[in-house]
């Protein structure tokens, strides 16, 4: 479990795909500086186990579902990633509560900058469009944003405001229109779907 609160800028140092699935290496002296194999990081929003580290470096294995479902299979040696390790009990919740399991990606619509802070407008996968309300919260990247408005049904896209702080710590301050970013809805809003779909059924 994570607060979508990024903790440092990663670099992916290697990138190895065999078959379905992928080697994830990268560089993260601080996510590494208490990890132990088995552990758990956020890697741009999808939880990680590390299988391996050195001293400022981690390696984790990457299922073919997960590069399915996520930009990592994007990814090259010299990106810059977000990167958060699991929340301890006991610790401030300053985000929201992140599983690190994406529902899918979305894409970078329009970037509108203001005086001081930018306006990010992504698209929406349908399916997802229930889940994400204004005011609500989304995990853009493993980045922990608050909904600031949302597009009518059918018409499925969603915007954040980033402040200049979440601009220059988290990779989502170079984003451009056509960029592609992971994203998990609200944990609360899936389970209300899921009954709520239960319910319509009869089941």
């Amino acid at each position: 479990m994570f607060t979508g609160i990024i903790e440092e800028l990663g670099e992916v140092l290697a990138w190895e795909r065999s078959g379905d699935a992928g080697r994830l290496t990268v560089r993260a002296p601080l996510a590494v500086s208490d990890a132990t194999h088995g552990d758990s990081i956020s890697v741009n929003g999808v939880c990680l186990t590390v299988v391996d580290q050195g001293a400022d470096w981690f390696t984790a294995d990457v299922m073919g579902v997960t590069i399915d479902m996520s930009t990592l299979g994007d990814l090259r040696a010299g990106d810059r990633v977000d990167l958060e390790r699991a929340a301890a009990l006991g610790h401030r919740l300053g985000g929201h509560l992140v599983q690190g399991h994406i529902d899918g990606t979305a894409e970078v619509l329009t970037v509108t900058p203001q005086e001081s802070w930018r306006v990010l407008r992504f698209g929406l996968d349908p399916e997802l469009a229930p889940l994400v309300v204004r005011k609500g919260s989304i995990a853009v990247n493993g980045v922990s944003l608050t909904v600031s408005a949302v597009g009518e049904p059918g018409d499925d896209w969603f915007e954040v405001s980033l402040i200049p702080e979440t601009l220059t710590a988290t990779v989502l301050g170079s984003l451009v229109p056509g960029d592609r970013v992971n994203v998990e809805t609200d944990i609360l809003a899936r389970h209300v779907q899921r009954l709520a779909a239960f319910e319509r059924s009869g089941s």
